[in-house]
């Protein structure tokens, strides 16, 4: 525990020398974030190996005797992405951000302050430390969100999200009220058997799903979480992205593992919202130009996979299925850790094409490959990865989704099982298209812009960053029998029935070997047969085209008109095609946009007509005193006759 606590320190700091010192201030800061890091990663593979992790405690009276942070396997496994993406995003920093806009302490200062908000919220075991960390983690983001509050769409995206965060922050305030109703204590502690079929139960059950939904992004609480994370800076959306969101899923979690016997519709449920989430997320991800817009999607189509997880292990739970409930909460906890690697990987490489063209815009780029190849390579991981595909670690804990609904096949006619299977099928060739929509139209073909023909390959400080997080999620593919162990630690922490370990798993290692093995071959072989250049060599066949440019490749629109087209039914897309007649027609462009359905098709419309509405009652506002008094005058009387009545 006191490694945690150094690390939390470390953390809390890093931003402080940067305030009185006018250079290195950067580089200070992320050592200090690296050291906290390396105490904070020491501490939690400790606890995974099997080691204790010790309580904080603190006697009040008003408080009684609760442990206030609990470095538990739940909360040493949470810890190593916060650590790794706070650490890798602050070294990206240094070339991403500060060669833009130099000395930039402020920003530093409030980074590391999430970054201790975060260590501190997972290990948090009362609801005063969680709140307290769940109110700093909050207000730092919102601030990391507002860096560039100088544009319109900044403070917009800012303000959006401040006002989800802390509606989701006060419902959390009444489930926790509740819960020390029902136990006596505001510590996290077991509920008895039978509280949960209870009508407390359905409404904390409620409550706390609300009140964490709104921060993990689940559909439809997810309105605050695109134009936040394509406002924010890259290496802030990255640490939002692949962290902020999992602290709803660990809210989650905790909730889950204080129940002995949850009703079956819990499960239900969390299967029906991660339905839901995924393949909505994805399929909005699909009709995204804007680069970051869609990453931030597909967090939702994530958040959607852990769900499925979750709802599957607690549908085992219900039913007093062992497997069952621990390949679901396997699956979904280790795809908390795979998101946050590929997703980080993929926020910084495109910061990386921000940082080198000034636009996110999927139209005006392309052609980057040649001239950002290491950038490509890292975008080329992290969509791999990101697809579920072998041999990189999203098909780990996705494999472990199908093995536990394959598992629920056989208890019988049960249609979770099959909608699981269909659904993490379908999100997975959804995200397939899209993936290969972002990076064609991103880093195939030829530049559209000239900002895009003189990108220049992104600094060694913002590519290292790039390339561990591609590594690790390299080795968690390519070994991840060697994760099992501490996997099952941590499932234990969520119930009884998970103390049988993790099943054996025949076949995932030989997989992802092959897929490896596969995938060297084939790049030794393109090496190999690549033609060289020459001089006196003849252009193929180009149709009459002589000399080629980017009108006539595929743009992102094009590419994925027809799946936008065939999910119009959910997407509801605003498209614009000019009408094209004459035997000279005029240059004319298509256009299509998909709004967000809750944000831009119900919230925004509805704030405006109550805006219209209350604008009405100005005529009240006259501003004579003796209208005022008529005012009083009438309530008097109206409460008058109310109470004589």
């Amino acid at each position: 525990m006191s490694l945690y606590l150094l690390a939390l320190l470390a953390a809390a700091v890093s931003g402080v020398p940067g305030l009185f010192l006018r250079r290195r201030g950067g580089e200070v800061a992320t050592g200090l974030l690296g050291l906290a890091a390396l105490l904070g990663l020491t501490a939690s593979f400790r606890v995974l190996a099997g080691g204790s992790g010790g309580t904080l405690a603190l006697r009040t009276a008003a408080l009684g005797a609760p442990g206030l942070l609990v470095f538990d396997p739940l909360a040493a496994f949470f810890a190593i992405p916060v650590l790794v993406l706070a650490f890798c995003g602050s070294l990206y920093g240094l070339g991403y951000w500060e060669s833009r806009r130099g000395n930039t302490p402020a920003l530093r200062l409030v980074f590391g302050w999430l970054t201790a908000s975060l260590v501190m919220l997972v290990a948090a075991s009362h609801a005063l430390t969680f709140l307290l960390a769940w109110e700093g983690m909050a207000i730092a983001a919102f601030l990391l969100v507002m860096a560039e509050d100088r544009e319109a769409e900044t403070r917009r995206a800012g303000w959006i999200y401040l006002v989800a965060t802390h509606t989701g922050t006060l419902i959390l305030i009444a489930a926790f009220a509740l819960l020390a109703r029902t136990t006596g204590q505001y510590g996290f502690t077991a509920l008895p058997a039978g509280l949960a079929a209870s009508r407390g139960g359905t409404i904390l059950f409620v409550l706390f799903l609300l009140g964490f939904g709104f921060k993990a992004g689940i559909l439809p609480l997810h309105f605050w979480l695109p134009p936040a994370h394509a406002a924010a800076p890259s290496h802030v959306s990255a640490l939002m992205s692949g962290v902020l969101l999992k602290m709803g899923i660990l809210g989650i979690a905790r909730l889950l593992s204080w129940v002995p016997d949850p009703p079956l519709w819990w499960g239900g449920t969390l299967v029906a919202l991660g339905v839901l989430s995924g393949l909505l997320g994805v399929a909005f991800a699909l009709g995204q130009h804007d680069l970051k817009r869609l990453l931030a999607y597909h967090s939702i189509e994530n958040i959607g996979i852990i769900l499925l997880g979750l709802g599957l292990g607690t549908l085992g739970k219900s039913q007093g299925n062992p497997v069952l409930q621990t390949l679901g909460y396997a699956g979904a906890l280790l795809h908390v850790v795979n998101h946050s690697l590929f997703k980080g990987l993929l926020f910084l490489s495109a910061g990386s094409v921000l940082h080198a063209t000034g636009t996110r815009d999927l139209e005006r780029l392309g052609g980057l490959g040649q001239r950002m190849p290491w950038t490509a390579a890292a975008f080329l991981a992290g969509s791999w990865a990101i697809c579920g595909l072998p041999p990189l670690n999203g098909f780990v804990s996705e494999w472990l989704i199908y093995v536990g609904a394959f598992r629920g096949l056989g208890l019988g006619r049960q249609a979770w099982p099959v909608v699981i299977l269909l659904s993490l099928a379908l999100i997975g060739a959804l995200a397939l298209a899209c993936f290969a929509k972002a990076f064609g139209a991103v880093f195939l073909g030829l530049p559209r812009t000239e900002a895009g023909a003189r990108a220049q390959e992104a600094p060694r400080v913002m590519l290292l960053p790039m390339g561990l997080l591609a590594l690790a999620c390299l080795a968690i593919g390519v070994a991840p029998l060697f994760l099992m162990p501490a996997l099952g630690r941590v499932v234990d922490t969520l119930g009884p029935a998970g103390g049988s370990g993790l099943p054996s798993l025949p076949g995932l290692g030989a997989i992802s070997g092959m897929a490896l093995a596969l995938g060297l071959l084939a790049l030794l072989l393109w090496r190999w047969l690549r033609p060289g250049s020459r001089e006196d060599g003849l252009p193929t066949w180009d149709c009459g085209y002589a000399t080629p440019d980017a009108r006539m490749q595929y743009t992102a629109s094009s590419f994925a008109d027809g799946l936008v087209r065939g999910l119009r039914w959910a997407l509801w897309p605003v498209v614009h095609r000019p009408k094209v007649s004459g035997w000279f027609p005029r240059p004319a462009r298509y256009e299509g946009h998909v709004p967000d359905p809750v944000l831009d098709r119900a919230a925004a419309p509805g704030l405006r007509f109550g805006v219209r509405g209350a604008a009405l009652l100005r005529v009240a506002q006259g501003g004579a005193l003796p209208v005022y008094l008529l005012y009083v005058l009438l309530t008097l009387l109206v409460l008058l006759v109310w109470m004589v009545a």
